[in-house]
């Protein structure tokens, strides 16, 4: 891998930010934002047509405060060396102090450069910003990287060349005694009669366990991304089913519901989680021969299961060769239901005996996850019993309740979408369903359109969303934008909505007031700043540690947590602006699963946001 100047020095500043946090305690750790570049850019790059802003951040605290900014910004060939346009940047909010990040800001607009090429863009002072390129298909690469995660994330199957890079190998994990293909009952530890075959499926999370709740959002939102933009979706992914004749997306959701299936019992109802006891993980999942337990069947998991299936069964079912496999998810979707019919809503069924996520659900969550069942079974079967369950709870429904169509529980606003497109719908509910998207789309300005006045990062979010896992739901701002063009809900204004979802996607990959991509290890696919460092039991204990200073470093294309202004490890990060929050980090010691841990979840909210600027 070549290295350049700027990535010496990036490793340089890694390695004495690592000593510096070895001389301190938490309480002085250096400035979370030290080491943030000053000119903002999608390190990865541009398509020709689309917008182009990069973002001239200085700290607020001393900066002088001057509202106009003379100093003349340049586009630059990287081949020529050759200056092909030269502006003014602009201030952003007449040079006010963004409260979120803490900056000044001032925007540089070179939307008109569209010949494609590899470009800087620089100050008449000198400072440069790191390069990127012009391309329609800049964005290509990226969504396979981002994708194969899900292929490291596989449980029980072995990770080799010429699938895993040689620095990412790993043998199949927990397929020993008492693990995954005979993995024991919690509340019964010592019965070996109530052993059940487990296996696959992905990792969660950092952890090595499994969850079928959690595993909702991502299969939904996979599903949508295929079915959505399903040239994208090609069999060239090199996982070890490419080239089989179907779309390798659809062969690692295949992986996932094949173990969803295991989960599930004969009489239809669903176990809820699988996992470990304690958190002694091994230096690598292949060498952990700690014994696995599964939870109990559940409300909560019977239903994301009857809604899984059923939506997989549409889908699956377009591929000739899958038709079997698609009839037989529907069925599986049919018996689910009718097991949640028939037993009472459970709101404490997780005992957390399994560490360490607490996989149970609400009362309330489980109807509004019932109404996308129900959904998908109506497209499935145009039985009208689900119409009504549909009609009767829908009030109960997240876009419903919130502000915003999809932030969180995405999985039902994506459903009742999905139904406002069926041909058989009841007109009166596609009615209901439209008009309530329309108007959330009308009155909350902020979430929806142009908010740059509010974000010179022009991706904006209010503070109470920099939470935990926070880039999950700055991707589901993009991808609830998006689907304002999909479902021409406010046509005259769809270029708004669209660069909305764009500039998501930006923020992802540098353009927020860190400056960092806030994908792993991204240095061979054209980031100069990557999130370096993730929590993760697959770390290793070390080997993998950091992208610059470990022999390995993590494997490309994980989407960390993101910003949390509510870390409980670091005083230091709570004291930051909340788009501030956030370290390159790993350290336990800092309570780093709260920031810079991986999902399934959050993976697949960005791959759905991403895959909508992605051309075959």
């Amino acid at each position: 891998m070549k290295i350049g100047n700027i990535r010496v020095f990036w490793g340089c500043v890694v390695l004495i930010f690592i000593f510096v946090i070895s001389l301190h305690s938490c309480s002085s750790l250096p400035k979370v934002a030290d080491a943030s570049p000053q000119i903002l850019v999608d390190q990865f790059g541009y398509r020709p047509r689309d917008p182009k802003i990069a973002v001239i951040r200085e700290d607020g605290n001393s900066h002088p405060k001057n509202t106009e900014s003379t100093n003349i910004f340049n586009v630059i060939n990287v081949s020529t060396g050759e200056s092909v346009y030269s502006n003014n940047a602009t201030p952003w909010n007449q040079g006010k102090i963004h409260s979120q990040s803490g900056d000044i800001a001032w925007w540089f607009d070179f939307s008109s450069v569209s010949k494609p090429g590899r470009y800087i863009v620089s100050s008449q002072s000198g400072e440069k910003s790191f390069p990127f390129e012009i391309a329609e298909d800049v964005y290509r690469n990226i969504l396979v990287a981002a994708t194969r995660m899900y292929f490291y994330q596989r449980s029980g199957f072995a990770k080799r060349l010429p699938y895993a890079d040689a620095r990412w190998q790993d043998d199949a994990a927990f397929l020993g005694p008492q693990q995954d293909t005979e993995a024991r009952f919690i509340d019964d530890k010592e019965n070996p009669a109530l052993a059940r075959d487990m296996r696959g499926g992905w990792f969660d999370a950092g952890d090595t366990n499994k969850y079928v709740t959690f595993a909702e959002d991502p299969v939904h939102q996979l599903l949508h991304a295929y079915s959505q933009n399903p040239d994208v979706w090609t069999d060239n992914f090199n996982i070890p089913e490419s080239g089989n004749g179907i779309p390798d997306l659809i062969d690692e959701l295949r992986f996932e519901l094949d173990w969803l299936q295991r989960m599930q019992d004969s009489d239809g109802g669903a176990f809820i989680k699988l996992g470990t006891t304690d958190h002694n993980s091994a230096e690598r999942p292949s060498l952990d021969k700690r014994p696995r337990f599964y939870a109990p069947k559940c409300s909560s998991a019977t239903i994301a299961v009857a809604s899984m299936f059923s939506h997989a069964s549409l889908v699956f079912g377009s591929f000739p060769q899958l038709a079997n496999y698609a009839d037989g998810l529907g069925q599986k979707a049919l018996k689910a239901w009718q097991w949640f019919e028939s037993h009472p809503i459970e709101t404490s069924c997780d005992s957390q005996i399994i560490k360490a996520g607490d996989a149970d659900r609400t009362a309330q969550e489980q109807i509004g996850e019932a109404v996308a069942a129900a959904v998908y079974l109506f497209a499935l079967t145009e039985n009208p019993k689900y119409t009504n369950y549909i009609k009767e709870h829908l009030s109960q429904t997240q876009p419903f309740l919130a502000p915003v169509w999809s932030s969180y529980q995405v999985t039902q606003g994506d459903a009742l979408l999905f139904y406002a497109k069926l041909p058989s719908a009841d007109a009166a509910l596609r009615e209901l369903i439209t008009n309530r998207f329309k108007e959330l789309v009308r009155t909350n300005v902020s979430a929806y359109g142009n908010a740059n006045d509010l974000d010179p990062y022009l991706a904006y979010m209010p503070d109470e969303h920099y939470h935990w896992g926070s880039n999950f739901v700055k991707a589901n701002y993009g991808n609830t934008n998006y689907d304002v063009v999909l479902h021409n809900i406010n046509p005259n204004k769809n270029d708004q909505y669209r660069v909305r979802a764009l500039n998501s996607v930006h923020y992802f990959h540098g353009v927020n007031p860190l400056g960092i991509v806030y994908l792993t290890n991204m240095y061979d696919y054209g980031a100069e700043y990557s999130a370096n460092e993730m929590w993760h039991e697959w770390l290793g204990k070390g080997i993998y540690s950091n992208a610059l200073t470990s022999p390995n470093g993590p494997a490309p294309g994980y989407i960390t947590g993101g910003p949390n202004k509510d870390s409980t490890g670091s005083a230091t990060l709570r004291q930051q602006p909340p788009m501030k929050a956030y370290l390159d980090s790993h350290d336990v010691k800092l309570n780093m699963w709260e920031v810079t841990e991986p999902s399934i979840v959050y993976q697949a909210a960005y791959i759905k946001l991403l895959s909508k600027f992605v051309d075959n």
